[in-house]
């Protein structure tokens, strides 16, 4: 058996993984990444990339400097019996040092996100910006050939294979019919992808959760980590209780990877392990009901090496997944995708129902939320699942899920199913099994006061969040609310989906893998989703995968290093 030796190993090339490489090497240690898939990335590259950093050093040089208590303060009231004091104080300290130590030291560099605000407004503590941030737009020549081995930006969520960053980048994109300004860097964006599928055959301006896997990948080649593609992990090597390396499989037979520090797992989590999204998941009788954003390789491994040397499950969090509204889409070549609606939700002049033709939340909330919601009330012994319904202004304007907006034409989603279309609220309903005159009595209750840029049943609007996700140029008093009113009439079906999951193995403050009497396991760590969710399953702001993802792999690498 082929034999290598390091001094610490990483299962996965996530963020999570990457950033305990970047950090363990950086500290002087010898690293190896091994991967399952033959590409690079994991869920990190099909991901918004936005990360979760309380007191980051971008929000303090933009002048905002909160008090360290507000998103302890914050969390404490959004996690409740699931604060983990020791845990949240290690991701709250560590975070500003994790951005700072990036930035000073590697390719990874920043964009700050200070204008989005945490998504409970109302909730004490909650503040209304500068926790947000992702990784600054790349270019991929800068990679040189290990580009090639980076996984793409997520078909579906970008356009002709171009990735469109959050924020400015993408407010142009929906603004692009009614800004010369936004028209012109679409044009310009456009024209340069163009050149670059000329020449290379792929997208070379990285933005979002690619940029920063690209970054953290170069990062990684500048310090000469190891990065091992088409790699599973066997099994871990345990000797005297430690973990000491792995057994990897290779397109050369099975490699003895030796690890004097120990094994850091960062493999993804369980999103595409159907038996145990079955056990867990609630309303998911077969497994099957799900639509798993992140790619199949995350799928338990990482958590079932834990398991197999002593490690613990931790299920009782407040959710088991990070849950994500999902629309199915077929797509030409007979292949199906999964589109996340985290924009459309917000923007004036959508509503989501039930089967029963009844709104059941607050759209323009979190995503998180909003699914929690559908699968706790969706009808009992029906298929768990909703319908974004719209008229034909606002899907003009916006899009409706994949079907995007002017210029483009929206007859083939119409046609390939992905959209249902009725002249009127009752016929749209009856095409999607809706009840229909449930829907048109909710469809002329919600306008009768949404002309008035209100919602008093779910009072969309009402908090900072709200109005960030909804349109900024609306005219009307609510950027959240407008009717719905011009036919035709457009619904897309939305199920429940996820961004990865919560439930993972249980660690301490500088997330070693917990054993049964709770004592560390020596050489064992464990980060991103095969780490159970620090924030006991709660999702109190966009970018609290990531976030928490890039500190602890960061806490991981420098304790494997004696840091």
């Amino acid at each position: 058996m082929k034999r290598i030796d390091c001094d610490l190993l990483v299962v996965g090339s996530g963020a999570s993984g990457l950033s305990a490489a970047v950090t363990a090497a950086w500290h002087g240690l010898k690293v190896v990444v091994v991967e399952k898939a033959p590409v690079f990335g994991g869920a990190t590259a099909w991901s918004g990339g936005w990360m979760w950093a309380p007191g980051n050093p971008l929000a303090k040089r933009a002048g905002i400097h909160e008090d360290p208590q507000q998103p302890r303060t914050y969390l404490q009231n959004e996690l409740g019996p699931h604060y983990d004091a020791a845990r949240v104080d290690a991701f709250l300290d560590n975070a500003p040092a994790m951005v700072t130590f990036f930035e000073q030291h590697t390719a990874l560099q920043f964009v700050d996100g200070n204008g989005i605000p945490d998504i409970h407004g109302q909730v004490p503590g909650a503040a209304t910006g500068g926790h947000q941030l992702i990784a600054a737009p790349y270019d991929a020549r800068e990679i040189g050939a290990l580009n090639k081995q980076l996984r793409p930006t997520m078909r579906e969520t970008s356009f002709l294979g171009m990735p469109i960053m959050a924020g400015a980048d993408l407010g142009a994109f929906l603004g692009m019919t009614r800004s010369a300004k936004s028209f012109l860097h679409v044009a310009g964006r456009f024209v340069r992808h163009l050149r670059d599928l000329a020449l290379h055959g792929r997208a070379m301006h990285l933005v979002n959760g690619v940029a920063l896997v690209g970054r953290l990948a170069k990062s990684a080649q500048d310090l000469n980590v190891q990065l091992i593609a088409s790699a599973p992990a066997q099994r871990l090597l345990v000797e005297g209780g430690v973990v000491r390396g792995a057994v990897v499989a290779t397109a050369g037979g099975e490699t003895e990877i030796r690890a004097s520090r120990g094994v850091v797992l960062a493999a993804g989590g369980f999103p595409n392990d159907i038996a145990r999204r079955q056990a867990l998941f609630p309303r998911t009788p077969t497994g099957h009901e799900h639509l798993a954003l992140p790619p199949e390789s995350c799928s338990g491994d990482g958590i079932r090496l834990g398991e197999a040397a002593g490690g613990m499950l931790a299920t009782g969090l407040a959710s088991p997944v990070a849950w994500a509204p999902v629309s199915r889409v077929p797509h030409a070549d007979g292949s199906v995708g999964h589109f996340p609606h985290i924009i459309d939700r917000g923007k004036p002049g959508v509503i989501g129902v039930l089967s029963n033709g009844r709104r059941f939340v607050n759209e323009a909330g979190g995503y998180h939320d909003y699914t929690a919601a559908m699968v706790a009330q969706a009808p009992a012994g029906e298929e768990v699942c909703s319908w974004l319904v719209c008229d034909h202004r606002f899907q003009r304007l916006y899009g409706l899920g994949h079907a995007r907006p002017f210029p483009l034409p929206v007859g083939p989603a119409v046609r390939s199913g992905y959209l249902q279309r009725g002249a009127t609220i009752e016929a749209l309903a009856r095409a999607c099994g809706i009840a229909p005159a449930a829907l048109a009595e909710t469809v002329q209750n919600f306008n009768r006061h949404a002309r008035l840029g209100e919602d008093p049943e779910f009072g969309r609007g009402s908090t900072p969040y709200n109005r960030k996700m909804g349109d900024a140029l609306h005219t009307g008093p609510n950027p959240c609310v407008a009717p719905i009113a011009q036919g035709p009439f457009y619904a897309v079906k939305v199920l429940p989906g996820s961004f990865g999951t919560f439930a993972g193995l249980r660690t301490d403050a500088q997330a070693r893998v917990l054993g049964v009497g709770g004592a560390p396991i020596g050489g064992l760590y464990a980060v991103g989703t095969d780490m159970a969710s620090v924030l006991g399953g709660c999702y109190p702001s966009g970018g609290i995968n990531l976030g928490p993802a890039m500190t602890f792999g960061y806490i991981a690498g420098r304790h494997a290093a004696g840091a």
